[in-house]
């Protein structure tokens, strides 16, 4: 019969196959072992201080960490003079996995003091999982620790090959630091790598250049230690301890670039979230900008500890910032590779975001002109936040600057716009496009400037999305000069006899016939013919009909695959124009072919003009030779 009182067991492990999954599931990276052992040496060093404030004689000075390289013996020694740890301490926090000395000394400390996780805030303490030491079997097959407890006369030796057991015994006071621990790794032939200096000092740089205890190689056997970091990062130096040299060396050290920063902007937050921010926007477009692959070019640190070099803390919009974050709060996952998506991360991103807006507007009030280099290099991402960040959107519109037809060299801000509005204007008039020069030379605009209405020349393809999901600006609607019927007739012209234009008069019979043959000749290539309110001086341009989307942005969707369909345009023609005049007086003569020919020369122009091809190419060829060739038949007789 079944005993039915229940039992509570242990679980079991296999520690040797736990250990393989640990050090090679845990982390991504092989680099990381280095970040971690010094993570751990520096996390001894502050322990030892916070003792030394009870006991000063136990306190070395200065505070040093040592990596000391010997490739006769295929080893790398990290060395600290530290806390250190007795016998009990090297089985408890080396012999135990997941048990983290750091978290139970800050345990220890809430316990004396009262208040754990105060006090534990003012450590600059990092380990908290008491994994990382094992990432060193990544590229050791072998690990001896040597170590002495501060205040103690006792040292020992802890070594094991990560296969599920490790020993402890006593060792010389010769062998161990005064007070300190010392890891040494004899590594696996797969990491030889790690024997170079120069990978040596690359991996601190990138990893723990941060960190609050300098750190010293040795490149060989009885060379001289060379200092590689100072144990005191730039970003929390105060900026008056700052030069402008050393943010322009730091900043071109962080990416391997060569020009100067545009902005660099600098600081401190407290209160809610406690983190330090080092931000510069560069003085170059990066070759890269408009990659999808592109990776994020913010650092996070946490503790001065680098976990992830390209965290994503910058909306995608705001890609080309070169970014570093520290941060004493935000929670970490077990491998520090990533962070927690945790409110604390949320805010400090949305806050890192506000302020980097804020001081590009500062920059846009204060130096116009080095504003306009930021925004001639960046203005084609910074727009990408209109389309795809709407909260943000009334901070972008005050950045943004723009071409128009009334100052093509660009500059003009929205706010300009608005403020010489022309009578009776009631739109933001805008034109889409491919490149600004094509733009300028758009029939389309003929009439808004015989008016003098202003119009925003937008050649990035984001221009197409964004206007057509804002709402407008200051009350006024966006609308697209090549969408629907341009009833500009609201709106007085400047000086009719400069610009050549006047009122339009009704259509003439001759015009409405030629409308009807031109719709009739054309078919389904159009969706109809009529007379244009834009045109002054070119003959004919197609638009987009009300109901549909904007040309450009319908050919967008099309080419992205989002569009299964192209709708028909509009066809306009300029009842002014010579050439239109000379059709309509021909209307009546019974060769109707040659007038064929030359609509559709009109409606394959109007698609050139706009970048397009000609509707059927070898078509267009044919019409054009033989109505090149009537013309010198006309002339030779």
């Amino acid at each position: 019969m079944r005993d039915s009182a229940s039992q509570n067991q242990a679980f079991q492990a296999d520690v040797a196959k736990l250990l393989h999954l640990m050090v090679h599931s845990v982390y991504s990276d092989k680099d990381v072992f280095l970040r971690e052992i010094l993570s751990n040496a520096a996390d001894a060093c502050e322990k030892l201080r916070y003792e030394a404030l009870a006991n000063p004689a136990l306190a070395p000075q200065p505070f040093a960490v040592r990596i000391s390289i010997d490739a006769d013996s295929k080893t790398i020694a990290v060395e600290d003079n530290g806390i250190g740890m007795t016998h009990q301490e090297l089985a408890e926090h080396l012999g135990t996995i997941a048990r983290s000395g750091t978290r139970a000394f800050i345990e220890r400390l809430g316990e004396s003091v009262g208040e754990g996780a105060e006090a534990g805030e003012k450590l600059d303490l990092i380990g908290q999982f008491g994994i990382g030491f094992y990432s060193a079997f990544m590229v050791a097959k072998r690990a001896d620790v040597f170590s002495r407890r501060a205040g103690s006369g006792e040292a020992f030796r802890w070594s094991s090959e990560g296969q599920g057991t490790f020993s402890i015994e006593p060792a010389t006071l010769e062998e161990a630091p005064a007070p300190g621990t010392r890891v040494v790794l004899h590594l696996n032939e797969g990491s030889q790598e790690y024997l170079e200096p120069g990978r040596i000092e690359q991996i601190v740089r990138e990893h723990s250049s941060a960190l609050t205890v300098p750190i010293d190689v040795i490149e060989k056997n009885g060379a001289q230690p060379r200092r590689l970091t100072d144990g005191a990062a730039l970003w929390m130096k105060p900026k008056s301890a700052i030069e402008e040299k050393d943010y322009v060396d730091f900043y071109q050290s962080l990416g391997g670039i060569f020009d100067q920063p545009e902005l660099t902007v600098h600081w401190h937050a407290e209160g809610r979230q406690d983190y330090t921010v080092l931000a510069f926007v560069p003085g170059s477009r990066p070759f890269d900008l408009f990659d999808p692959a592109r990776p994020s070019r913010a650092k996070l640190y946490v503790k001065h500890v680098l976990i992830k070099d390209d965290a994503e803390i910058l909306p995608r919009w705001m890609r080309f910032v070169r970014l570093v974050v520290d941060s004493a709060d935000l929670p970490l996952n077990v491998s520090r590779e990533t962070i927690q998506e945790s409110p604390v991360f949320a805010a400090i991103k949305k806050a890192v975001t506000n302020r980097l807006l804020q001081e590009l507007t500062k920059l846009a009030e204060t130096d116009k002109e080095k504003f306009a280099k930021v925004w001639d290099h960046f203005g084609s991402v910074l727009k990408e936040g209109l389309y795809e960040d709407p909260e943000k959107r009334d901070a972008l519109f005050a950045l943004a600057r723009f071409a128009t037809s009334s100052h093509p060299a660009g500059g003009r801000s929205l706010k300009d716009y608005v403020a010489e509005l022309r009578p009776n204007q009631t739109a933001i008039y805008y034109l889409l496009g491919e490149d600004l020069d094509r733009l300028r030379a758009s029939p389309q605009l003929e009439g808004f400037a015989a008016r003098g209405i202003e119009v925003l020349l937008l050649p990035d393809p984001v221009d197409a999305f964004w206007v057509a999901t804002s709402a407008g600006f200051e009350g006024k609607p966006f609308k697209s000069v090549t969408q629907g019927a341009a009833d500009l007739t609201a709106v007085p012209l400047e000086e009719p006899a400069k610009t050549g234009e006047a009122e339009p008069a009704a259509p003439s019979a001759a015009l409405a016939s030629l409308y009807a043959l031109m719709k009739q000749v054309l078919g389904e290539a159009v969706e109809d013919v009529r007379a244009s309110g834009r045109l002054s001086s070119s003959p004919a341009c197609l638009v987009a009909s009300e109901r549909g989307p904007d040309r450009r942005l319908e050919r967008l969707l099309a080419e992205g695959g989002r569009l299964n369909f192209t709708s028909k345009p509009v066809l306009e023609i300029n009842p002014n124009h010579p050439l239109i005049k000379a059709l309509a007086a021909r209307i009546a003569l019974p060769d109707k072919g040659k007038l064929e020919d030359i609509i559709w020369l009109l409606f394959d122009e109007a698609r050139v003009i706009e970048g397009e091809k000609p509707a059927d190419a070898s078509h267009f060829a044919a019409r054009l030779t033989k109505v090149l060739l009537d013309a010198a038949t006309v002339q030779a007789s």
